[in-house]
């Protein structure tokens, strides 16, 4: 069976309180419930993690990496844009990497338009809602 982390970054966790207009009104926990029972379909098991913490965030990665996880699916939240070290992260991992946007972040301010996971993810959905984890999720499961 196929492992597949699910990675979602900060602020994250107030999803369907915080801005619902922007990012919908699904929590956190209905997105992971869904994600998982998808990924059982699709022969996957899914194990989600959220944190405000970039550490938090760089030691799951490398949790997963060396328990031979096959992809990522991840959701860096803020760190989009900042943050080089979880893109390092992700690079060592070695892990089949999807990103993902509930908002579409290049319709939105300037300094969202620039991620710093983009080039490193094999692909990126922005835009589409919750559908967006979805979509990697297949996406993952059909790789070889």
């Amino acid at each position: 069976m196929k492992k597949i982390g699910l990675l979602n970054g900060p602020n994250l966790d107030r999803l369907g309180k915080r801005e619902p207009e922007i990012y919908g009104s699904d929590t956190l926990e209905q997105i992971v419930e869904n994600a998982t029972a998808l990924g059982k379909g699709l022969g996957c098991e899914v194990s989600a993690f959220q944190s405000n913490h970039e550490g938090a965030l760089i030691d799951k990665i490398h949790q997963w990496a060396d328990a031979g996880f096959y992809g990522l699916i991840i959701n860096p939240g803020g760190f989009t844009h900042t943050s080089v070290a979880l893109r390092d992260a992700v690079v060592a991992s070695g892990l089949s990497t999807v990103e993902v946007h509930l908002s579409n972040i290049h319709a939105r301010e300037d300094f969202r338009h620039k991620s710093l996971i983009s080039g490193i993810a094999r692909g990126v959905v922005a835009g589409m809602g919750t559908s967006g984890y979805g979509f990697a999720l297949r996406y993952l499961a059909d790789q070889n």
